[in-house]
């Protein structure tokens, strides 16, 4: 069974913290890296283009372009995980789920591709996932 995977759980793995973060915040790097391992090993994942954006964004700001560009060389190497297209049909579907469930677009983005794909777990540390009916957030 493949699951969505979220960009949040590439931050909590890959980022280190400014300062010391509380113990929660410690637990959720612990298992980010546990489900990347995972993935790194080979278990079928799904994210898209968006959530690829994100991290990559992200990565670049904090850890400068070429560690951004190495990981994005990682990403399209993977034979493992399926990185979604994402047009404005999508972007449609996804802002009636928004609306709908109170959630980001890029959450639901996530959820509309989920759905497409008959995908019903997500590996996130995003709590408004709990909001959608037929999703299971997987934090382990």
């Amino acid at each position: 069974m493949r699951r969505f995977l979220d960009s949040n759980v590439f931050l909590y793995a890959y980022l280190k913290p400014r300062r010391k973060p509380p113990q929660r915040v410690l637990e959720m790097k612990k298992h980010a890296k546990e489900i990347i391992k995972r993935v790194e090993s080979g278990e079928e994942v799904v994210t898209s283009v968006v959530h690829l954006s994100e991290i990559l964004n992200i990565l670049e700001s904090h850890l400068g372009l070429q560690i951004s560009l190495q990981f994005l060389e990682t990403m399209l190497s993977m034979k493992n995980m399926e990185i979604a297209e994402v047009g404005r049909k999508d972007y449609e579907d996804a802002l009636i789920l928004c609306n709908k469930f109170n959630i980001s677009a890029n959450d639901g983005i996530a959820v509309k591709i989920m759905r497409s794909l008959g995908i019903n777990e997500i590996y996130s540390f995003d709590s408004h996932f709990d909001n959608v009916p037929g999703i299971k957030r997987i934090t382990r």
